[in-house]
């Protein structure tokens, strides 16, 4: 993930509310969002080259969702950043005790940034500029390739949309295609930030410029989904929207994960 906007504790029926953009290459081979063949419990899409993944939940009341953070062109970790993901969703430690204890081998992955929820607690992780950890206090957030909740012309403008969106939120029933429009469709934005409002992360301004809008539409490396999660007393709704290069509609999928 690249993009994450997330409402915690701030909806009375949506405890928790998070939309999400994924970055990655076009050819890296992934899995649309489906019940884990492994692990039954768990929901999400499936990274097929290093395993693990970038959204996960699980019927039992978890989510875990990742970006990458960017500063420069290198990497120093050798493990995938996916196994976080999985390895919290499918697992039963509290949010704090995984994170606390992730922060002592957090240097054997590239650099992260980590959310996780265990029904209970919110908490952030990362390993940039050092390891890390925190709860997250309720309210809107937002996480991309730089520190949680920096205020970068892409994540502003995500929460913006989140909160509109939670202020006229359909009181019953799972929202429709329709309600969930305006969420896809501002995760769709491929308007560039002007370059007085570009973050400096080491990789050039041609670079931070064509990084800048909520949608990276490339033809090599751009956003591959975007993904609407609904968390309330009873289920989960999770909906992925899939892109191929250049921004092609490649198929949405869309599960009521009932919660155990």
């Amino acid at each position: 993930m690249c993009l994450i906007a997330v409402a915690w504790q701030v909806h009375p029926r949506y405890r928790l509310a998070l939309i999400a953009n994924r970055d990655e290459a076009h050819d890296r081979p992934t899995a649309a969002a489906g019940f884990d063949p492994d692990a039954p419990d768990l929901y999400g899409g499936r990274d097929l080259r290093a395993g693990g993944g970038w959204l996960l939940v699980s019927r039992r009341g978890r989510l875990a969702a990742l970006t990458n953070v960017r500063a420069g062109r290198g990497e120093s970790g050798t493990r995938s950043r996916g196994e976080l993901v999985r390895g919290f969703a499918a697992g039963a430690e509290t949010a704090p005790g995984f994170l606390q204890a992730l922060v002592g081998r957090a240097g054997a992955y590239g650099r992260f940034n980590l959310l996780a929820w265990d029904g209970h607690a919110l908490g952030f992780a990362s390993n940039h500029p050092q390891a890390h950890w925190h709860d997250v206090a309720p309210g809107l957030h937002a996480m991309s390739n730089g520190a949680f909740d920096a205020p970068w012309p892409k994540s502003t403008r995500a929460t913006a949309a989140l909160s509109a969106w939670l202020a006229r939120a359909p009181a019953g029933g799972d929202p429709d295609d329709a309600a969930l429009a305006p969420l896809l469709e501002a995760l769709a934005d491929t308007t560039p930030a002007p370059d007085e409002a570009l973050p400096d992360t080491g990789v050039g301004l041609a670079l931070e410029r064509r990084l800048s809008p909520p949608f990276v539409r490339d033809p090599v490396y751009g956003t591959r989904c975007s993904s609407v999660v609904l968390v309330d007393a009873e289920a989960i709704v999770f909906v992925e929207q899939r892109y191929g290069p250049d921004g092609a509609p490649w198929g949405r999928t869309r599960a009521r994960v009932d919660l155990r």
